[in-house]
């Protein structure tokens, strides 16, 4: 069973707080903005991504976002939302079925597949959507905080 969750008060889901099921997700829309952006933060210039004429004439008629970015999305519901503040990646496997378009939104959905409490880590299960359409999905493994530090007063 899945309980889908918002972003914890304090920011962060500690080990204790999560259960297999919860699952959180963020829409993002593919701007031509975030694709600039991403191109200059990766150095990742491929013309698939910048350039019409030459996207034009792919297989994807058309340029389409790095695979990255829309994976990057996810990145966001682990880092802000679940598990969030606190939680840093170890390793992540994911796999792209379907292209994904300028104008597209994307929703990232996230959820707590297992939890390993003596390692404090969680493997994460991560999709992407396009309307109903899968586009890319696979696994994260996460680093958990087992308590949350005291406010400063």
């Amino acid at each position: 069973m899945t309980q889908t969750v918002s972003a914890h008060p304090s920011g962060g889901y500690i080990l204790d707080e999560l259960f297999v099921g919860m699952t959180a997700e963020k829409a993002v829309e593919v701007t031509e903005a975030r694709i600039q952006q991403f191109a200059e933060a990766s150095d990742d210039f491929n013309p698939l991504h910048m350039d019409e004429a030459f996207a034009s004439k792919t297989a994807y008629r058309g340029r389409i976002a790095h695979g990255l970015l829309s994976a990057s999305f996810g990145s966001a519901v682990v880092g802000m939302i679940l598990p969030g503040a606190g939680s840093i990646f170890l390793g992540q496997n994911t796999a792209f079925h379907r292209p994904v378009k300028i104008g597209d939104t994307v929703i990232a959905r996230v959820t707590v597949a297992s939890i390993d409490a003596e390692s404090a880590r969680v493997v994460l299960r991560c999709e992407g959507l396009v309307g109903d359409q899968l586009v890319l999905d696979g696994e994260a493994s996460v680093r958990v905080p087992r308590r949350r530090r005291p406010a400063k007063g």
